[in-house]
């Protein structure tokens, strides 16, 4: 279980790490109601999460049932590291020129007047249709499908990689929650460092999976 979790561990750290969650939620907690969007954008964040991690699960457990070619699994991290570099490439061509200052997307600017029911939609939207989600969900679930784990343990390790994806949105909160306005400071400069750093953030850790996901693919392929 721990050579699986650590399997895990990359894709799971791109997803905590993603600046657009991080700034979003700094965003929510220094806004009005704050305690209370904050608890139900993490809630959101961690619902949608596990929504796309179960049904990427099911679909992925599917593929490595007894009797199906092994190597469609390797076809399958071929196509996620494919997809990765991908969006690497987007990345890159889309960067800041120059002097061009980086930029937070627009819809960041809603998350200032937010109700309960929409913190909780927009963290469940960011976490399960987030196409860099899916992409990085479906490379860890994919590796644990490949080492034939039996359902119980599945779940156990899928229940991990929501928790480690979840660390960043969901510590945020509990630091507003327990120190008030003091977390205020360090969030701030948390989401300055994410807006500042965004593209190459993101663009390194989607080569890095893209080469690590992609090579294990082919090495399988090679056999």
């Amino acid at each position: 279980m721990i050579t699986t979790i650590g399997e895990l561990l990359p894709s799971a750290a791109a997803v905590a790490l993603s600046p657009f969650p991080v700034i979003a939620i700094v965003v929510v907690l220094g806004a009005p109601e704050a305690r209370r969007n904050g608890v139900a954008f993490a809630g959101g964040w961690v619902l949608g999460l596990a929504a796309l991690t179960g049904v990427l699960t099911t679909l992925a457990g599917g593929a490595s049932s007894p009797g199906h070619d092994s190597s469609a699994l390797a076809w399958a991290r071929v196509a996620v590291a494919v997809g990765l570099l991908a969006l690497a490439v987007q990345k890159w061509r889309s960067r800041p020129v120059g002097d061009e200052p980086p930029t937070a997307p627009g819809w960041m600017a809603s998350l200032d007047d937010l109700s309960g029911r929409r913190a909780l939609v927009t963290g469940l939207a960011l976490a399960g249709i987030n196409p860099k989600n899916i992409a990085l969900t479906l490379a860890a679930v994919t590796a644990v499908a490949g080492v034939g784990l039996d359902d119980r343990d599945r779940a156990v390790a899928m229940a991990v990689y929501v928790g480690l994806g979840s660390v960043t949105v969901v510590g945020a909160v509990a630091a507003h929650l327990a120190v008030g306005d003091r977390a205020a400071a360090p969030l701030a400069a948390a989401k300055r460092f994410m807006i500042h750093n965004n593209t190459l953030i993101i663009i390194a850790v989607l080569v890095l999976l893209a080469v690590m996901i992609g090579g294990e693919g082919v090495a399988h392929l090679r056999r």
